[in-house]
């Protein structure tokens, strides 16, 4: 896999500064604190557990839509 590219244990934060089209795939999956404290430490799997959404559906979705923006 591309090193660029997401992993379950990026935060969200650090995901939206590098690949600011993700915001769409996080509010898609109802993710919509991309702006709150905690997007600032969660990790993308943390958040996947807290909102139990399934994390491998969620990294395909930002991983797509980051192939397509490059």
């Amino acid at each position: 896999m591309d090193d660029l590219m997401m992993h379950k244990g990026m935060s969200i934060n650090e995901t939206v500064k590098r690949y600011p089209e993700t915001i769409a795939i996080f509010e898609k999956y109802g993710l919509s604190c991309i702006g709150c404290r905690a997007a600032l430490f969660d990790t993308i799997e943390q958040a996947a557990k807290i909102y139990g959404i399934n994390m491998a559906n969620l990294l395909k979705d930002l991983n797509q839509t980051v192939s397509k923006n490059r």
